[in-house]
Formats: structure tokens, C-alpha cells, sequence
């Protein structure tokens, strides 16, 4: 996947390339409103990051432009304003989402995966790997003709590494967005769940699904 950011905070959007780019998103930055529209009109990108003020050409103008250009990529707007009026001429000029600054990173990750998700011609509520299936609206698991009963905080847990599959994802990625809290390094409480839903979701004769990166975090995929 490929994203497109527009901030003109230097450091705002370095922060948000670093923690896409952990993400595994290819991520190019733009830092004025003008240079961003070029770039959304001329690359093929799968989703804008833009900020409403912006030099030159201000984000709601970029999105206004690209879209009767017949832009397609969706849009999160990100701003320091949080008054109703603001968040609604950002959506009714063409953005599909929008997020008030200061954020956490975890919120913005999930907003941005939401986004991607919602472009996806993959509209399906049930998440698979193996023949492990988790039913999103239900909240059912069952892992062949198993059935796999979870606590709340399992349910969240196996989702995320569902909706994740294949990637590498730290503690403190996982806790932000299970917990929604700062992590506080010197706790296992990752690792005490993550072994909990092993056991539920990996039987003695099952493929093992949840795989320990050393030093980093877990990854759910099939070996």
C-alpha cells in the first residue's frame, strides 16, 4: 500500500512516515498544498493524509481539486480545529474521514487500515488464516469445526492479529490499540495474553498461527 502524506509540520510528518513506514506502507511526504496535489494527480496512491492548513494551497482545496480531477484514493484529514463546522466542510469537500490533532499514532493506524479496508473490493466479515475463521459480526472463532470461546480482550487480540497477518507488530503497538493506554515497558501483560489466545487458538496437532519475533513482538501467519 501505497500512502500519500501532506503536512507542513516537519516534524509531524517525519513522525507519521516512521510509523507508517514500521507499518510496512510505502509512504511519500509532500510539505505544501500545491506540491501535494501534483503528487496525488500524477502517483496512484491508495490513500491521502492531508493536512487542512497548509501552504499554498490549503488541504481542503487540495481534496476539492483532486477529487473533481477524478481522484479516487480516500482521504483523512488531519487538523488542530475540532468544531463541527470545520470536520464537516472537510467531509463535504471530499474527504472520507477526520482526525483532530494531537492524536495517538495507534488511532491514526487504525483510522488509516479503516480507510484501506472500506477501498478494498475485500468486503468480507469474517477473517481467515488457515482454518482458524473469526466472524467479525458474531464474535464467533472456530478453528475447523472447534469452537473457540474468548474473553473480550481475546476477541480484540485475535482480530488484530487477523487484521494484521503477516506483519511484524510490537508490544507497544499491540497494548495502544487493545488497551488504549500507555504501555508501560516494564509489565508483560502482552505476553501473558498472547499466550493465553495461543493456547485457545493452536490445539497440540494444530499449526502453530501466533509466532514470537525476539526483541520485537508477534506475527500471526501460517509456517
Amino acid at each position: 500500500m501505497r500512502i500519500l502524506v501532506v503536512e507542513d509540520e516537519k516534524k509531524v510528518a517525519r513522525f507519521i512516515q516512521q510509523g507508517l513506514e514500521e507499518e510496512h506502507y510505502t509512504v511519500d511526504v509532500a510539505h505544501d498544498g500545491e506540491t501535494g496535489l501534483h503528487m496525488a494527480a500524477s502517483e496512484n496512491y491508495d490513500l491521502l493524509i492531508l493536512d487542512v492548513m497548509l501552504p499554498k494551497k490549503s488541504g481542503l482545496d487540495l481534496i476539492r481539486e483532486f477529487r473533481a480531477g477524478k481522484g479516487v484514493a480516500p482521504a483523512l484529514m488531519l487538523t488542530a480545529k475540532s468544531a463541527t463546522e470545520d470536520k464537516v466542510a472537510g467531509l463535504d469537500s471530499g474527504a472520507d474521514d477526520y482526525l483532530t490533532k494531537p492524536f495517538a499514532f495507534a488511532e491514526l493506524l487504525a483510522r488509516v487500515r479503516s480507510l484501506l479496508r472500506r477501498s478494498s473490493k475485500e468486503k468480507s466479515t469474517v477473517l481467515t488464516i488457515a482454518d482458524l475463521e473469526l466472524d467479525t459480526v458474531s464474535h464467533k472463532a472456530k478453528r475447523a469445526s472447534r469452537i473457540i470461546e474468548l474473553t473480550a480482550k481475546e476477541y480484540s487480540l485475535l482480530e488484530y492479529f487477523l487484521r494484521n497477518r503477516d506483519r511484524v507488530l510490537s508490544r507497544t503497538i499491540i497494548a495502544e490499540h487493545i488497551w488504549d493506554y500507555n504501555f508501560d515497558t516494564g509489565t508483560n501483560i502482552i505476553d501473558v495474553y498472547v499466550n493465553h489466545l495461543r493456547n485457545k487458538i493452536e490445539g497440540a496437532a494444530e499449526m502453530r498461527l501466533i509466532h514470537t519475533v525476539r526483541g520485537v513482538g508477534y506475527v500471526m501467519k501460517e509456517e
